[in-house]
């Protein structure tokens, strides 16, 4: 007897763009990760006015953000490997539940008036580690959760409901935190830690272990890396987004809320990421729809529109620029993150797909912690309006330069 949940049960309907919906282990996956970001966006928003309180300054605050940023690196490829080797979904209940318990206790100290900057700092460091545990397996996840068919719908439909959830996150961040206060805001962020939990630990897919006898970490390790660097594009492009993290990082987390927030109000520096991530909506319902042959090549033409958002803080003394700037910023990057997404997951074997997603983060973020430590004294050396310019210059000439790639340029979809 089948289950109408296994998903080679269900016929296809191509037609259904919310098909995946119908699954249920599809739908505990999304309402986990919807909540997840829901909290994941209130939090840098509380985490950046939290360490403003407490007299920091930018560099203080970019070596908060990079301790989290640091920790999430160095933990990744653990992530990856037991991804491949534990049940992904165990590894992504147990991770949400003790984030749940770490933000909790942040919160318990920014409310209680006992916080202190190296405090956030090392338990910004512990929810990092926390997070990348489970970031490959949820990753990889998704493809576990439909059947074959409906990957490029459930890819999209699932960025879709994150960033949905998390246009309201950083909206209500910059709400909570003019209102209530910081701490608050990060409670809240704990409890959408709780509810993934309990949705993660009610997903039922099988567990695909690796081919061969057991072999040993670095074994593991190696054989992911090795089919990352057979896969041109895909080394390529993480390449690129080293370099986009690189830079934009400090950009948003550091910079942003200081000449934003001084500008224009607090409030508005929520606004303006809430409007990032309504760009994100906006992106992935044009990929519910929009299925380009080529479409790396065209997520990554996109993704040279990330710069208007840096360019336009740097360039703009009213906040409108600022927010188209956000809100093409979010639509160009997001295109390309379901596109991106669909390649990985339509090339990259089963039992290797949560250590290629474990190098996808740590080649992505690696330089992040450095662009975050760095960010306040060179912005305070240069001036914080010219760094935002060479910041969106490198991230649109980046992308721009990475199509020129014959791999880029032939990976057809094939769904």
């Amino acid at each position: 007897m089948t289950s109408l949940d296994d998903p080679a049960s269900t016929p296809a309907v191509g037609s259904d763009r919310l098909g995946p919906l119908r699954f249920r282990n599809f739908r505990l996956l999304v309402t986990g990760t919807a909540t997840s970001s829901l909290g994941n966006a209130i939090a840098p928003v509380a985490l950046a006015f939290a360490v403003l309180d407490l007299g920091g300054s930018a560099s203080d605050l970019g070596l908060v953000v990079a301790a989290y940023a640091l920790a999430d690196v160095v933990t990744a490829l653990f992530g990856g490997v037991l991804g491949d080797r534990v049940a992904r979904q165990l590894m992504m209940e147990g991770s949400n539940a003790a984030s749940a318990l770490s933000q909790a206790l942040v919160a318990v100290l920014v409310i209680g008036g006992w916080a202190t900057i190296p405090a956030l700092a090392v338990l910004g460091a512990v929810n990092g580690a926390l997070g990348a545990l489970s970031g490959p397996s949820s990753s990889a996840m998704t493809r576990m959760t439909v059947p074959a068919d409906r990957l490029s719908a459930a890819v999209s439909l699932r960025a879709l409901l994150q960033t949905s959830a998390s246009v309201v996150g950083f909206a209500l961040g910059g709400v909570l935190v003019a209102g209530v206060g910081p701490g608050w805001a990060i409670g809240v962020d704990a409890a959408t830690f709780a509810v993934a939990a309990v949705c993660f630990g009610r997903i039922d897919v099988p567990h695909v272990r690796p081919d061969g006898a057991r072999t040993s970490f670095l074994a593991d390790l190696g054989d992911g890396l090795r089919e990352v660097l057979r896969h041109t594009w895909l080394w390529l492009l993480i390449g690129q987004a080293l370099l986009y993290h690189l830079f934009f990082g400090g950009a948003q987390q550091v910079l942003g809320p200081i000449v934003v927030g001084d500008e224009f109000g607090r409030s508005s520096w929520g606004l303006a990421l809430g409007t990032l991530m309504a760009g994100f909506v906006i992106g992935g319902l044009i990929c519910l729809k929009w299925r380009p042959r080529r479409g790396l090549f065209v997520g990554t033409a996109l993704l040279s529109l990330t710069a208007a958002f840096p360019l336009a803080m740097a360039l703009s003394d009213q906040l409108w620029p600022i927010l188209a700037g956000a809100f093409v910023h979010g639509v160009g990057l997001q295109i390309f993150d379901v596109f991106w997404q669909v390649s990985i997951q339509e090339n990259i074997a089963e039992d290797k797909l949560a250590r290629v997603y474990s190098f996808d983060l740590v080649g992505s973020f690696v330089a992040r912690p450095v662009g975050l430590v760095l960010t306040g004294p060179v912005a305070e050396a240069v001036g914080f309006d010219r760094w935002l310019v060479v910041v969106g210059c490198v991230m649109g000439g980046s992308a721009l330069l990475s199509l020129l790639s014959p791999d880029v340029q032939r990976l057809r979809r094939q769904s």
